[in-house]
C-alpha cells in the first residue's frame, strides 16, 4: 500500500505527506506518523545547507513511517486535524499565518480509506502565500463567517470601543458556549498585563481574570509564547492535552487546573509582528473544537487590528493631552476642558461647584540661568509631584512654562481652601518647591470668571512672596 501512497502523493503540486494515526479501542489516538511524502514536501526538509546545522530542529534525510515529529515540531493543533480526518473522516482546511513562517499558510486534510482495524490514514497538504489571500482568508464555513461578520459589524458600528468590545466578548462566549471568555492585554517590555474585557456564563464557578492578574501573572503570560510554539493557537481539549502541557508548561498547568478549567483555547492577537494581548474561552464546547478554532481564526485577525488602532488613538490622545516632562495634563488638555464648560454641552452640571486654584513656581528662571535646564527641569517634575501629592484625586494642568492650574470637581469650600491653605504652607519654602498660589470657588457656567479671580490672587501672593524674598526676583515674570 505504501508504494501505492506515495504514487498517490505526487499527484498533488502543493507540499504534500500521507500520515497515518493509530486508534485505540477508547477512541483515543497513539502513534502519528509521516508514511510518505511527495517530492516537494521531502526537498523542503532536505535541505543540503543544514546537513552540518546541529541547531536544525529538523532531520534531513526523509524516511518514510516515521513519527511526524522527526519533521514537524510536536504540534497539538496538527495531531488534531490529522486524528480528525484520518480517525472521524473529516475534511478540514484553514488558512494562517502562524508566528513561525515568513507567510501565510493554507491547510488541507483529506480522509483516506484503511485497509487496517486500528490505523486511518489522511491526505496533509499545504501550500503559501507571501502576503494575505482575501479570498481565502474568507473560505470558512457559512455560519462561521456570519459570526464573524457579525463581531466586525458591532466592532466597527459602535461610538465606544469599550462597549463594542464587552459585547463581542460576550458573544464569543455564548458561540463557544464557555464558561469564561476573556481578552487580555500584554506589554512585554515593562512586564505587565491588564484585563480589557471578559465574559462569564451564569453557571460557571470559575473566577473573573481580575482575581488573578497581578504583579506576578506575567510569569504565566510570557510561557504562553514558548507554549504556542509558532503556531496560531493553543487548545487543550482532553486528558492527553492536559498532560502534553504539564509536561511542557508545569507554571501554566499549575495555575489552569486548580482553577477549575478543563478545556482552554487560547489564540495570540497579533498585528505586524507585535503581540498585543490574547484571547481565549475556558471549559469550551469541545465538540466544537473545529468550528471554535475556525471562528476565532478569523475573528482574532479583526479583534488585534481594532485594538492596535485603539490603543494608537490612546498614545495620540495621551501625546495630544499629557505634559511628557511633568505627566500631568496639558495646555491643550486645558483648553479642552474649559471649552467644554463654556459650550455647555453637560448642561446639568453648569451650577456644580468648582474649586480653581492657579500655582505659580517662583525662581524656575533663576534655576534655569545659574544651574541649566536639567535642574530647571528637575524642579519643575518634583513641583508637578508636590501638586500630585496634595491634589490626589483632582485635574491638573502644567498651563505654561512655569504655570500649574487644578480644578478640584465638586469643591465644598471649608474643605477646598484647607487643601488649598495646606498646599500653599507646604510650598512656601524659598528654596525649594516654592509656589505663588491663587484660589477661587465659583460654578462649572462661571469657570472663566472663577479663573480669573484665581489668577489676580496668585499675583497678589506672587508680588508678596517677592517682597519678602526681593532676591528670588532675578528674571521673574
Amino acid at each position: 500500500m505504501d508504494c501505492d501512497l506515495r504514487a498517490f502523493s505526487e499527484q498533488f503540486k502543493p507540499i504534500a505527506c500521507i500520515v497515518s494515526v493509530e486508534r485505540f479501542p477508547d477512541g483515543t489516538y497513539g502513534n502519528i506518523r509521516l508514511v510518505t511524502a511527495n517530492s516537494a514536501f521531502i526537498s523542503s526538509f532536505e535541505d543540503p545547507f543544514k546537513k552540518n546545522d546541529s541547531e536544525s530542529a529538523y532531520r534531513n534525510e526523509f524516511v518514510p513511517d516515521q513519527p511526524y515529529e522527526r519533521y514537524i515540531p510536536k504540534d497539538l493543533n496538527f495531531e488534531d486535524m490529522c486524528y480528525r480526518s484520518a480517525i472521524l473522516g473529516e475534511t478540514l482546511h484553514t488558512y494562517t499565518r502562524p508566528e513561525k513562517m515568513p507567510s501565510w499558510m493554507y491547510l488541507t486534510v483529506i480522509p483516506l480509506k484503511s485497509d487496517r482495524e486500528n490505523i486511518g490514514y489522511c491526505a496533509y497538504l499545504r501550500s503559501f502565500t507571501e502576503s494575505p489571500n482575501y479570498s481565502l482568508m474568507s473560505t470558512i464555513s457559512p455560519d462561521a463567517a456570519a459570526k464573524v461578520l457579525q463581531i466586525c459589524m458591532k466592532l466597527r458600528g459602535s461610538s465606544s470601543f469599550m462597549s463594542a468590545v464587552n459585547d463581542v466578548i460576550g458573544d464569543i462566549r455564548d458561540l463557544c458556549d464557555a464558561g469564561h471568555c476573556c481578552i487580555l492585554l500584554s506589554d512585554f517590555g515593562q512586564r505587565k498585563c491588564s484585563v480589557l474585557c471578559e465574559a462569564l456564563s451564569k453557571t460557571t464557578d470559575l473566577l473573573s481574570m481580575k482575581k488573578y492578574v497581578n504583579d506576578d501573572f506575567f510569569d504565566v503570560v510570557e510561557t504562553w509564547h514558548g507554549t504556542i510554539g509558532g503556531n496560531t493557537c493553543v487548545i487543550i481539549k482532553d486528558q492527553h492535552d492536559w498532560e502534553y502541557l504539564e509536561k511542557t508548561n508545569p507554571v501554566w498547568y499549575n495555575s489552569m487546573k486548580p482553577a477549575g478549567a478543563k478545556s482552554i483555547v487560547l489564540f495570540p492577537l497579533r498585528y505586524r509582528d507585535e503581540t498585543l494581548g490574547y484571547i481565549w474561552a475556558i471549559n469550551f464546547d469541545v465538540s466544537q473544537t473545529v468550528k471554535i478554532k475556525e471562528m476565532l481564526e478569523l475573528t482574532t485577525y479583526f479583534l488585534a487590528s481594532e485594538i492596535a488602532n485603539y490603543q494608537l488613538f490612546n498614545r495620540l490622545e495621551v501625546l495630544s493631552s499629557k505634559d511628557l516632562l511633568t505627566g500631568v495634563l496639558n495646555r491643550n488638555a486645558l483648553n479642552n476642558r474649559v471649552d467644554s464648560f463654556v459650550s455647555g454641552e453637560n448642561r446639568r452640571y453648569r451650577d456644580r461647584s468648582v474649586g480653581i486654584v492657579f500655582a505659580d513656581l517662583n525662581g524656575l528662571k533663576q534655576v534655569n540661568d545659574s544651574q541649566g535646564h536639567f535642574a530647571g527641569d528637575l524642579l519643575l517634575k518634583n513641583a508637578a509631584i508636590s501638586m500630585q501629592k496634595h491634589f490626589p484625586d483632582d485635574e491638573i494642568y502644567r498651563a505654561g512654562g512655569d504655570e500649574f492650574t487644578v480644578f478640584v470637581m465638586g469643591a465644598e469650600r471649608e474643605a477646598f481652601e484647607k487643601k488649598v491653605n495646606d498646599f500653599r504652607a507646604a510650598v512656601s519654602e524659598p528654596d525649594g518647591v516654592c509656589f505663588a498660589v491663587g484660589m477661587a470657588l465659583g460654578t462649572v457656567g462661571s469657570i472663566r470668571e472663577s479663573m480669573h479671580s484665581a489668577d489676580e490672587d496668585m499675583y497678589a501672593q506672587k508680588e508678596l512672596f517677592y517682597k519678602t524674598h526681593p532676591g528670588k526676583k532675578h528674571g521673574s515674570r
